[in-house]
């Protein structure tokens, strides 16, 4: 009796696993320890994710600099550029959209992340990130924008097939003059 409950349920736990229940995340290990997660955005089935936009804040005060208060994924089928779908998780409220940047061919692979560290006014808060950076799968890099600031530490895992989703991480204001930052971001691999 207890081999056929234990037979069961491996069974039960391969047919799940088989059917893709447990979505493959890449992240990196430097993004900023504070903040909300927001919810999993995922483009439409047969989509992968071809291009990408950054919603960009000025930060005032010592060393001013841009830091990234959202990024807009854009999800095609194939190579239809006109008729992406635009995928995004939480935001902050201040800042201005780029133009997207594509890859030239192929789908967003992976990524890495450039984060200001604080700057030493004892703020927690003071820490966001400052750029991304994504491999296409023609092995192309394309940069967010300028060039880069801050601690770039690692490159997160390939997904084998492209990506498909997104989650932020953005910081809620605490007083006065605080902006909501974006502090992490992780991608959802596709499927296939």
């Amino acid at each position: 009796m207890m081999f056929q409950a234990v037979s069961s349920l491996l069974l039960l736990s391969l047919f799940s696993v088989g059917q893709g229940n447990s979505k493959n995340v890449i992240s990196v290990s430097n993004g900023g320890e504070w903040g909300e997660w927001g919810p999993v955005e995922m483009c439409p089935v047969g989509s992968h994710v071809r291009g990408f936009s950054l919603k960009l804040e000025e930060t005032h005060g010592v060393g001013e600099s841009l830091t990234l208060t959202a990024i807009r994924l854009y999800c095609v089928i194939e190579i239809d550029e006109l008729n992406a779908t635009l995928i995004h998780s939480t935001e902050g409220r201040w800042g201005t959209w780029i133009s997207p940047l594509w890859c030239h061919y192929g789908n967003l692979m992976a990524f890495s992340l450039k984060v200001e560290q604080s700057r030493g006014r004892g703020d927690e808060y003071d820490i966001a990130t400052a750029n991304i950076q994504f491999k296409c799968s023609d092995s192309r890099n394309i940069l967010g924008f300028l060039p880069p600031v801050g601690s770039d530490k690692e490159w997160s895992q390939s997904c084998r097939y492209g990506i498909c989703g997104i989650r932020t991480k953005v910081g809620t204001p605490h007083g006065f003059g605080d902006d909501p930052l974006l502090s992490d971001v992780q991608f959802t691999c596709c499927a296939n």
